[in-house]
């Protein structure tokens, strides 16, 4: 590998493992446990009998071939999400997708010619910049492949438990092998590659874009089968 190849790797690497620890130092999510409660008095009388709590609706299943449609002002690419792969993680995108919670998010992590990363709902809001890459984590368990992090690979962003991950994701520009076994697949881009190409070459900072390259995403079911 090339010099200029490690040094790729390597800030890929670390920018990733950024979203790992809040502004504080400290692993975002951590907080002193609470004192353990008493233990509840036994029920009596009338009180002693409860109604059910109501059964949560389970979100339904993603079907294979389900897309993402990105539009950002550098264009549009579509992401192919891979429930086979990694169920949970595409539920979860679709259920965030088709309630808003991507649209007016940034990406907010780009290493140039390298991968991008969104997806933080806290990048909804300019004035929360210190804090960008630290929301909207901590709320699934990996689902770890063997499929190999090629060129348009979607994957889940977590902190440094392997079990954290949330509603970021990132999108690899080049092949990134060093990654295989240590994030998420969930999706791969099937049209627009040469958007999401444009958007990893955005001026940056370290690894923080100079300007706000927002998206809004819209879920596309499968196509109908033909008879």
């Amino acid at each position: 590998m090339s010099r200029s190849g490690l040094r790729l790797v390597t800030a890929i690497a670390a920018a990733l493992a950024g979203v790992v620890v809040s502004t504080s130092g400290r692993a975002e999510g951590q907080s002193t446990p609470p004192a353990k409660p008493a233990a509840p008095r036994p029920a009596s009388g009338a009180h002693a009998a409860k109604a059910p709590a109501a059964a949560k609706t389970a979100e339904p299943a993603v079907p294979p071939g389900t897309e993402a449609v990105v539009e950002t002002p550098k264009g549009t690419f579509t992401i192919r999400l891979l429930p086979q792969v990694a169920p949970e993680h595409a539920r979860h995108f679709v259920k965030t997708a088709k309630a808003g919670g991507y649209d007016g998010t940034t990406f907010h992590r780009i290493i140039t010619g390298g991968m991008i990363q969104g997806g933080d709902p806290l990048t909804k809001d300019p004035a929360k910049a210190a804090q960008y890459g630290t929301g909207g984590l901590g709320l699934l368990k990996a689902e770890f492949s063997d499929r190999p992090f090629v060129r348009g690979t979607v994957g889940a962003a977590r902190r440094s438990n392997k079990d954290s991950g949330g509603s970021q994701f990132f999108v690899a520009v080049k092949e990134q092998p060093q990654l295989l076994g240590q994030y998420t697949i969930f999706g791969e881009v099937v049209s627009g590659m040469e958007v999401v190409d444009q958007i990893s070459m955005t001026p940056v900072d370290d690894d923080k874009p100079r300007e706000r390259v927002e998206m809004k995403v819209t879920i596309r079911p499968p196509a109908p089968v033909a008879p």
